[in-house]
């Protein structure tokens, strides 16, 4: 969260309005546009029922505001703006007062299929719907709490934790339909199509094992974790999550199933 990035925040005026331009609206139209063919039937109901009830714009940038209000009202969550990258501690101790980071920039043409930088679309489009369910909410804020309070050595594993759910979850109960919850596959048209093909793998929830794997934040995801509904993440909060960090720790590390990231040159 420390790289450096060429995206700069938008900052609201004294009124909280953010103001954007046609080409940035024309920007957030065509990413809506492209992802909302492929949500029915792969994104979960949880997801489609926040998606409605935050009443989205198709043809412009919302304001935060607009965000807010629903979120208070389902959850007591709200936004918070911040820079294009925030430190970790900055990022849990947001979570853990109930305020999710949104960075207020979009993406430009010349980045439109893949971002680094979690932009707005990725932050709203793909995360805030399901901040209206009171699961992933707290979980959310639980994760929050346990972050700040933890090492860095620890926050490291707690980070595998959330990119395993929060960014690239599946859920599928028994007997039903493989669905997608992590709003890292829900804001790309490409993850999306991947996840719910044969080609990757896909294995049970399991805390432990999940901090221990590795993953890169710039290909198609190797290996998906599943649970088996929204709810689960309740059962996540009542485990004893740090003892499972330094259960990961003294175990280690699997073996990464991708090649490692070229350096540059």
């Amino acid at each position: 969260m420390s790289k450096e990035t060429k995206y700069v925040a938008k900052i609201a005026d004294e009124s909280g309005f953010i103001h954007y331009s046609d080409e940035e609206h024309d920007v957030w139209r065509q990413l809506y546009a492209r992802q909302e063919v492929n949500l029915p039937g792969r994104a979960c109901k949880e997801y489609i029922y926040g998606i409605e009830a935050l009443n989205l714009p198709k043809d412009r940038i919302p304001q935060l505001s607009e965000i807010d209000s629903v979120l208070m009202e389902t959850t007591g969550w709200k936004t918070e703006p911040v820079p294009a990258l925030i430190s970790f501690g900055r990022f849990f101790e947001l979570l853990a007062s109930k305020r999710f980071p949104v960075a207020t920039f979009i993406r430009s043409k010349e980045d439109f299929d893949y971002l680094q930088e979690p932009d707005i679309f990725h932050e709203i489009f793909g995360h805030c719907p399901l901040l209206t369910n009171p699961s992933f909410a707290n979980f959310s804020h639980v994760y929050g709490q346990l972050g700040l309070a933890a090492t860095k050595q620890e926050r490291v594993f707690l980070a595998r934790l959330y990119w395993f759910t929060v960014e690239f979850g599946l859920m599928q109960g028994k007997g039903e339909e493989l669905n997608i919850y992590g709003g890292g596959i829900l804001s790309s048209p490409g993850e999306t199509l991947y996840a719910m093909d044969n080609i990757p793998e896909r294995k049970e929830f399991d805390l432990v094992t999940v901090m221990r794997t590795p993953y890169r934040i710039d290909i198609m995801q190797p290996i998906y974790y599943v649970i088996e509904n929204i709810s689960f993440l309740d059962e996540v909060v009542k485990m004893d999550i740090m003892a499972a960090v330094k259960k990961a720790q003294e175990l280690g590390l699997f073996a990464p199933k991708f090649e490692p990231k070229a350096k540059a040159s």
